[in-house]
């Protein structure tokens, strides 16, 4: 397997393995800390550690290629631009889903409805000419009813939070296109450190227009806040910024979705829990999307008018 497949595939892995234990603490801090506290702590602390991972890199990276003024210029545009509509689509996201675990939607429904960007993106994507595989679709398919087999576990109903997450789903969505669009040209470290810190700003302003800041409560969250703002956000998002790199955003977000497979993987292991035939139904499900997400069909010859053979 090439260097860039390997990126592609085991970097979305990686994050879903991260991001898999993160509604637990989330949960924990949505009963003490208001939504936006939360998130402007969170992406303040993730931009502290991949600003102090970024110096650390140009430390240690040697010489960089000799670049003009106007390249520079236009490169340093291009990162802050893209940041800010990063870190905007982020931060968007990010509040929604927490005012919707706050509200009182579950964990397993808020991993369930927040994942449903894996078919959010392949039909947005469509209007910006990216076209989709048979297989893929297929693959959208299959991870979809393996997170409702891995997530819903009673009847299924939206209440007030719940909308508050599909909205979530939906700028989560509109995250990965952006980084898809903007990610390319940009170094996957400043990007993701420039989005940290946008997020935390926007989130900082609506913290001190809608939340009541407790200092002891904020205390009180401080594991949970240092695990979802360094390893979650800081290490989990990198991961994703660095996979999107020259790959299809519709396979990277079915890796991505795996996220439900190893939170119940993790509950097993960490908590004992047993798992239902219906999880392990559902892990099947995930497995075998991630497997046919992988599949490459051949392309179409053409003859030399164009047409093809």
């Amino acid at each position: 397997m090439k260097h860039n497949q390997v990126r592609q595939v085991v970097f979305p892995l990686l994050a879903a393995l991260i991001w898999g234990t993160a509604f637990v603490a989330q949960d924990v801090c949505a009963d003490n800390i208001g939504a936006f506290t939360f998130n402007a702590i969170r992406f303040f602390i993730a931009a502290i550690a991949l600003g102090v991972m970024v110096l650390i890199k140009d430390a240690v990276g040697g010489k960089k290629p000799e670049v003009s003024a106007e390249e520079k210029k236009a490169a340093t545009k291009r990162l802050w631009l893209g940041g800010l509509c990063c870190g905007a689509a982020l931060a968007v996201a990010s509040n929604f889903q927490q005012l919707g675990i706050t509200a009182g939607t579950d964990a397993g429904k808020a991993g369930f409805l927040t994942a449903l960007y894996v078919v959010l993106v392949p039909v947005f994507g469509l209007f910006f000419g990216r076209k989709v595989s048979v297989p893929v679709w297929i693959a959208v398919g299959l991870s979809v009813v393996s997170l409702y087999l891995l997530c819903i576990k009673g009847s299924f109903s939206l209440a007030p939070g719940d909308i508050l997450i599909l909205v979530c789903a939906l700028c989560f969505a509109v995250h990965i296109l952006v980084i898809d669009r903007v990610g390319a040209g940009c170094d996957g470290f400043r990007l993701s450190f420039v989005q940290f810190l946008f997020a935390g700003i926007i989130s900082t302003i609506f913290m001190f227009i809608f939340d009541t800041i407790d200092i002891s409560a904020i205390l009180s969250c401080a594991l949970p806040l240092l695990y979802v703002g360094i390893f979650s956000c800081g290490v989990g998002y990198t991961l994703q910024i660095l996979a999107q790199k020259d790959s299809n955003p519709t396979v990277v977000t079915i890796l991505l979705s795996m996220e439900s497979v190893f939170a119940v993987i993790a509950g097993v292991i960490i908590l004992n829990q047993r798992m239902s035939v219906r999880e392990y139904a559902g892990c099947v499900l995930m497995f075998a999307a991630v497997i046919l997400a992988q599949i490459k069909l051949p392309e179409k010859k053409t003859d030399k008018k164009g047409v093809e053979a």
